[in-house]
């Protein structure tokens, strides 16, 4: 039991409190709050983290938040740290979005330290974007560091950041054989032997995947196809209405921008197993 050992134990659910307070009265815990809202690719300020519109499982709420300190004080419980996670991809264009989240938060992290919560520190999480498509610009990071800094550097608290998807993303590729080339009514099908199994960002994230036919990676497109991967399922696609040159059956695909979760996340669906992984040390 994770109680048993000396980690600090991040909460984002004020029935979450209680269950740790009832357990282990005393500790000390961070919690995790969401500003009902955040910044992703595609924009608008709703994520599957922090939406406007709904709420969603994650993060404490502002008008739950003296129900947390509540639960905290009736456990002597100590509340050091904030956490909020509300980016999804973004790119500078979503930074205003992002920092309305960041100002939210700055504001329920003053109200815990006017009720003399000793806050350390405020992590801030990640989301941060990576070009995907033509056209995009690489983030702005002086401007998103200027974001945290301006409403966070005045509550004297250490900053932390996640941004292993934005360090990560781009250090791996999936590369799959064509298998089938087939036209279904005016519509190109392009069958790879790989499916979501071992890349499901498309299908959980819902962002778009770069594609390159590998063995002729400077031919000109010429039509668009749909990527369809080898499971049993109809979602099972990597990408629809893609530019892509003419492709043969025993070309290789190369889907880019792979090095973040993919491997950790695959799973054996329909047999199909997970894709071996090929490491490069001397390009690190």
């Amino acid at each position: 039991m994770i109680l048993a050992h000396p980690i600090h134990v991040n909460v984002d659910l004020v029935s979450q409190v209680e269950r740790i307070g009832r357990r282990d009265p005393g500790r000390a815990i961070g919690l995790r709050v969401n500003p009902r809202g955040g910044a992703g690719y595609t924009g608008g300020e709703n994520t599957l983290y922090s939406r406007a519109d709904r709420p969603t499982k994650f993060g404490i709420f502002a008008e739950q938040l003296d129900d947390a300190l509540a639960a905290a004080r009736r456990h002597d419980l100590t509340i050091d740290t904030v956490h909020f996670h509300v980016g999804d991809g973004f790119l500078t264009p979503e930074l205003p979005r992002f920092e309305q989240a960041v100002e939210r938060a700055a504001e329920m992290t003053r109200r815990l330290l006017k009720a003399d919560c000793p806050i350390e520190e405020v992590n801030s999480g990640g989301g941060l974007g990576l070009p995907l498509r033509p056209g995009d610009e690489p983030l702005d990071l002086d401007a998103y560091a200027r974001v945290l800094a301006r409403h966070l550097g005045p509550l004297d608290v250490v900053v932390g950041v996640e941004p292993g998807d934005f360090i990560t993303k781009e250090s791996a590729l999936l590369l799959a054989e064509v298998i089938t080339v087939e036209e279904r009514s005016g519509v190109r099908f392009v069958g790879v032997d790989a499916g979501w199994n071992v890349l499901n960002d498309r299908f959980i994230y819902h962002g778009p995947q770069a594609i390159l036919v590998a063995n002729r990676g400077d031919a000109p497109p010429t039509r668009v196809v749909t990527v369809a991967g080898h499971i049993n399922e109809g979602d099972d696609l990597f990408a629809e209405d893609l530019p892509l040159p003419d492709v043969r059956e025993g070309d290789v695909l190369a889907i880019l921008n792979c090095g973040s979760y993919a491997q950790s996340m695959t799973i054996v669906h329909c047999l199909r197993p997970p894709a071996q992984a090929l490491f490069f040390r001397d390009r690190l």
